[in-house]
């Protein structure tokens, strides 16, 4: 029962029964040791406590990517139709201004006398559409505007004045638009209400209209209410994918707002590069654009601490709506709610990730998390022994 060290002396085997029964004891009590975050190991078995929001773990392989790398639904994706604005319709309050032709002297109104005046029309006065939806036309009476094009009122008034003038032609014009109008509001130029277009114009050309935006426009927001819905996209999406660029139309409300696009960074990194130096191990880092892949984002970070960082336990934390997380082979059944919590799980220890990171787009509010070394864990409990063993033999 004698052992005998380097020095020759006795040391029981008591002690040393001690020692282990003193490893195993703070091995199985590792969550009194301090850590940034979870365990790697926890977050793959999901050690969770039972009052814990539930997650679903998925690991960054080609397949998730083909579903993650689809562009999310913009405007288009939730206001559908894509055609052009039709023509513009009058509404009360628009003023109009209307000339009647006739195809000769002594008519209804143009005098017999030709030398008395130039041409074979007559302009009436400037007029708004009354509360009635109509506009006023001497010897036609109420004729109705609102809701109709330009060249519905004409023959309106054409058929009204057919009997009395001398084949009667008639000009309406929008002087005036006050009721097809489109808001643009927010950070731009030169904020107000802009006229709807005939030819029909896009987001981006009402946004052009209102003098642009104030800012670069990677940190600013795009919404578009209409009918009722609102859909939100980032400035830089509309400017680099035409499609989410669709037709304004009538009534819309266009709204620009900056809040720059950030995640966070937890655990095993370097820290974020700022103007004076680091910011820390963990910390909320902009974008600095509109689009940012996760290799990026790491390297914003300031990498992977090569001292402390497990390179395959990097996990995004990230809320996917339900029909993204069934495609990601997730039973959904399991939760309750539109947003699905989402840990992905990528390899860095694996050379392939990286091309995979470069691909993966990080979302406004994303979450990194580095994972320690399981031998950083373990050193952690060595000196915690150490300490506990030194102190008892002082």
């Amino acid at each position: 029962n004698i052992l005998v060290d380097r020095g020759g002396n006795a040391l029981p085997i008591r002690k040393f029964a001690l020692l282990g029964a003193l490893i195993s004891l703070v091995s199985c009590t590792n969550p009194m040791m301090p850590v940034a975050g979870p365990e790697s190991g926890d977050v793959r078995g999901h050690v969770q406590d039972a009052d814990s929001l539930p997650y679903a773990l998925v690991n960054l392989n080609p397949q998730t990517m083909s579903v993650l790398t689809r562009r999310l639904p913009g405007f288009a994706g939730v206001f559908t139709d894509r055609r052009p604005p039709q023509e513009v319709r009058f509404g009360k309050g628009d003023v109009v201004s209307v000339t009647i032709f006739e195809a000769a002297a002594g008519g209804l109104f143009i005098p017999s006398e030709a030398g008395v005046r130039p041409g074979n029309f007559v302009q009436l006065p400037n007029q708004a559409v009354d509360e009635k939806g109509n506009i006023t036309v001497p010897y036609a009476g109420a004729v109705r505007a609102m809701g109709r094009t330009a060249a519905e009122i004409q023959n309106s008034i054409v058929n009204a004045l057919r009997n009395r003038a001398i084949e009667p032609q008639a000009v309406v014009a929008l002087v005036t638009q006050n009721t097809s109008l489109i808001s643009v509001l927010g950070d731009v130029n030169t904020p107000g209400r802009v006229a709807l277009q005939q030819g029909g114009e896009r987001i981006l050309d009402e946004i052009a209209r209102a003098g642009g935006p104030k800012s670069q426009g990677y940190d600013q927001w795009v919404m578009l209410e209409r009918n009722g819905k609102r859909v939100t996209v980032p400035f830089g999406a509309l400017v680099n994918d035409p499609s989410k660029n669709i037709y304004a139309r009538a009534h819309d409300t266009i709204y620009l707002y900056s809040e720059p696009q950030t995640f966070v960074a937890f655990g095993a990194v370097n820290g974020a590069v700022a103007a004076g130096g680091l910011v820390g191990t963990q910390g909320q880092i902009n974008f600095g654009a509109w689009r940012l892949s996760l290799a990026e984002a790491v390297a914003k970070a300031g990498g992977l601490n090569d001292s402390l960082a497990d390179p395959a336990s990097v996990f995004i934390y990230r809320g996917e709506p339900r029909n993204i997380a069934k495609e990601l082979g997730i039973d959904i059944s399991k939760f309750n709610g539109t947003i699905i919590p989402v840990v992905y799980n990528v390899n860095f220890r694996d050379p392939a990730g990286y091309f995979l990171a470069t691909k993966l787009e990080m979302r406004d509010k994303d979450v990194i998390f580095a994972s320690n070394a399981t031998a950083v864990e373990h050193a952690k409990i060595m000196n915690y022994i150490r300490l506990v063993t030194a102190t008892a033999n002082d």
